[in-house]
């Protein structure tokens, strides 16, 4: 099928639908329908099925697990509207977006942003086309709510750095390739000795072990560097530069955790579609209980609503240049809101709802049970509920500090 985007010619919206709807009726595994995207889930070591690699690289040829990010580093180059008729499509034929994880979600943008024209081209094509994973080195033992109080150290070796020190908290850790890490390289200026630091996970020196959960997973780990040595050419931005880039992709994973982002696509099938098979339902449909009938109504509304506002935040973002401070809104209100759909959840299904493992139990009501224990880390992971309090008065509200 010969791509109207490489014709020369702008395509209509129309022209495009078309095209998407060809390319996915060519190239989507139909024994993929309806199933989920592996790289966003919570423990996951990428072993793909065959039909999974083949619709991965389908997709990463065109750019498309990256809609909108430019096409010279490998995205697909598409406007706002392309990119919303690709997810139509996708939605329609039961399709994922098999490109996903933190390249995705938080490095690839701060580095188009931030990267020079030499990590551009090495390090952003290959998250376009989901062959490799990136993991966050940010939090320390001692580093979390106050993350400038970061001590992994990078000292200067001339054409290189050494690194010591330790991360917690890397999600994905034991899996991943690459590592994007804050490292001070200056002990004198607690935010501007911060530095931010491209690491091999596979290096001399680097150590991860598993942190296991109260649901039963092991999604994150420790990590431990030990004079790891760390090229210069692999320092993003100038020494001093990673509080202000740390920040910046914070902004991004904020997004993304928020119902603005990947949260919005892990909430699983409506509640009132589940309280049917747990619940009595009258002859046209309608649940007799009419108190949890309202309170799945309540939340519905207020969860599309919640949407609603992450859209146009979102578009209002792009365009004024990126991800702005209103990110804490959303991460706030919309991880409130996941861990309040888990509750409800677990109510719905009741007795089934408490099981763990064994027999009795279907698989997606014990993933239900751990889906709520591990919700449970969504309020604190990528900047907790409090220190978005603090951002918002601070950066959106505009209230200053009273001494």
């Amino acid at each position: 099928m010969a791509s109207l985007a490489k014709a020369g010619a702008p395509a209509s919206e129309t022209d495009f639908r078309r095209e998407v709807q060809q390319f996915l009726s060519e190239s989507f595994p139909p024994e993929l329908k309806g199933k989920g995207n592996p790289v966003t889930g919570v423990e996951s070591d990428l072993r793909e099925t065959e039909p999974q690699r083949r619709w991965r690289e389908a997709m990463g040829a065109r750019g498309w697990g990256t809609p909108t990010w430019p096409k010279e580093y490998g995205g697909g180059g598409l406007s706002r509207k392309q990119a919303a008729i690709l997810n139509e499509e996708l939605s329609r034929a039961g399709a994922y977006n098999p490109i996903g994880g933190m390249g995705v979600m938080m490095f690839g943008p701060t580095l188009l942003e931030y990267g020079n024209e030499q990590q551009k081209q090495e390090h952003i094509p290959p998250i376009c086309r989901g062959e490799i994973r990136w993991c966050q080195g940010y939090s320390e033992p001692n580093a979390g709510s106050d993350l400038a109080n970061l001590q992994t150290t990078a000292e200067d070796k001339g054409d290189h750095y050494l690194v010591n020190g330790q991360k917690t908290w890397t999600s994905g850790g034991q899996w991943a390739d690459k590592c994007f890490c804050l490292v001070r390289t200056d002990r004198s200026d607690k935010h501007k000795g911060i530095s931010f630091l491209l690491m091999d996970m596979r290096a001399a020196g680097v150590e991860v072990r598993p942190i296991r959960m109260i649901s039963g997973l092991s999604p994150f780990c420790e990590t431990f560097f030990t004079d790891v040595k760390v090229p210069k050419e692999n320092l993003v931005g100038r020494e001093g530069e990673g509080w202000t880039i740390g920040k910046r992709l914070l902004q991004h994973e904020r997004t993304n955790l928020s119902g603005g982002g990947s949260m919005a696509r892990m909430m699983g099938p409506r509640l009132s579609d589940l309280a049917k098979k747990y619940h009595e339902a009258d002859a046209s449909g309608v649940l007799t209980d009419k108190v949890l009938r309202d309170r799945i109504a309540d939340f519905e509304i207020r969860w599309g609503a919640f949407l609603l506002t992450a859209r146009r935040a979102a578009e209002e973002s792009k365009e004024k240049g990126g991800v702005s401070e209103i990110s804490s809104v959303l991460k706030k209100l919309g991880t409130k809101l996941s861990q309040e759909r888990s509750e409800l959840t677990i109510e719905i299904m009741g007795l089934q709802g408490l099981g763990w493992e064994g027999e009795g139990f279907s698989d997606a009501e014990l993933a239900g049970v751990r889906a709520w224990l591990f919700g449970k880390a969504v309020t604190i992971y990528g900047g907790s509920t409090e220190i978005q309090n603090n951002i918002i008065a601070k950066r959106v509200l505009g209230m200053l500090d009273h001494q």
